[in-house]
């Protein structure tokens, strides 16, 4: 590192910079505290004129539209987490040290600010560092600074983590047509939020669509600033129009055997019930579940409606309940399409709206498991 040790163990100047090593606790707080709802301060600027502050505000408003909110608010989360390190080792967060950095993701992979384990410590998952070390990167970036991530302090530290700690992903239990099924009769089709949970399960599973993109739909189109997307129902059925990280895409959702499993039926029932005309399409229930109100639901509210209701419908009872918790979320809705749908692979990337086959794949968790026996065709 750029600072040099004293006899008595103290960190002393930088011989680089001149500034004092031991001044690291107010920085990092002064790091730590430019930080306001995921967005960054930048450096100081001279005042606009007043003309100018609506084009300011529309502009930093394209800023926050750069990144989802989720992820927002966990590269700010990761940034706190890294400066309260970095106060707690007496050391500077910014500018970025490379050396710093090393030590860092060092200590979360060891599962403790010092680089050792302590008892009750937890260390952190491979793709846990790796989100922490790309939060480190944008905010550096916002700052007009940049994180040397090849610098081999850091990408030799971490080719070790992954090598020795790096292990399968944990992915979500896929729901099946029947477990979706079974989730449906637990929901109440005389209510208001019944009628809308029951839509947004179907809508989900046969759309293959992301949680962040089932409350993100409008009944139409430019309805709304914070809209991802909107519906557009005929004879056929129903056109989804979304706004991915990659551009627009058009998901394609047709009418069911049945008008009880029917997704488009159901969405057609609750826009009915609730009697919407424009906005968003999947809202709050309100007044005891009487009144819909004009807020858009919160992404969060399709995992837990995904987890209560699989549990409610004992979907893999064979597990006790506190592992049947763990396996479900939104994502269960989208790799169940995947998993269920027998149809030609493509069809269903389109649909999922994957770049790869191969990801794709990683979604069709049930479906070809055992399908091909290599051992029994090698004449065993």
């Amino acid at each position: 590192m750029n600072s040099s040790l004293a006899k008595n163990g103290q960190l002393t100047q930088n011989t680089e910079t001149g500034l004092e090593q031991n001044a690291a606790p107010s920085e990092s707080r002064a790091a730590e505290g430019e930080i306001s709802n995921g967005a960054m301060a930048g450096p100081a600027s001279p005042a606009l004129p007043a003309h100018l502050q609506d084009l300011t505000d529309r502009a930093r408003g394209y800023v926050e539209a750069a990144s989802s909110a989720n992820t927002r608010r966990a590269y700010a989360a990761d940034w706190k987490h890294f400066t309260a390190w970095c106060r707690r080792q007496n050391l500077s967060p910014l500018p970025p040290d490379p050396q710093v950095v090393g030590l860092y993701v060092t200590a979360c992979a060891s599962g403790s600010a010092v680089g050792t384990s302590a008892r009750g410590s937890t260390p952190n998952s491979v793709s846990t560092i790796e989100r922490r070390l790309a939060a480190i990167g944008w905010n550096c970036a916002q700052r007009g600074m940049s994180l040397n991530r090849k610098d081999r302090a850091i990408a030799t530290v971490m080719a070790g983590i992954r090598n020795r700690h790096a292990a399968p992903p944990r992915q979500k239990e896929a729901l099946l047509p029947e477990d979706l099924i079974a989730m449906l009769e637990t929901l109440d089709r005389g209510s208001l939020r019944g009628l809308r949970d029951r839509a947004m399960l179907l809508i989900g599973f046969a759309g293959g669509l992301r949680r962040s993109e089932i409350v993100g739909l409008d009944l139409g189109r430019d309805q709304t600033e914070d809209g991802r997307g909107w519906i557009e129902i005929s004879d056929k059925g129903m056109l989804v129009t979304l706004r991915g990280k990659t551009g627009w895409r058009e998901v394609e959702i047709g009418r069911g055997s049945s008008d009880a499993t029917c997704p488009v039926v159901a969405v057609e029932t609750w826009i009915k019930f609730a009697k919407l005309a424009r906005g968003p399409l999947f809202r709050r229930v309100t007044g005891q579940g009487k009144n819909v109100g004009p807020d858009r639901l919160n992404d969060q509210e399709v995992a837990r409606l995904v987890k209560k209701a699989a549990l409610a419908a004992g979907v893999r009872g064979d597990l006790p309940e506190i592992e049947r918790g763990l396996k479900f979320s939104g994502h269960s809705l989208r790799a169940g399409l995947a998993s269920s749908a027998e149809v030609d692979e493509r069809h269903v990337q389109k649909q999922l709206g994957h770049a790869s086959a191969e990801m794709t794949r990683r979604y069709q968790r049930r479906r070809d498991r055992f399908r091909v026996n290599l051992t029994k065709a090698a004449g065993l």
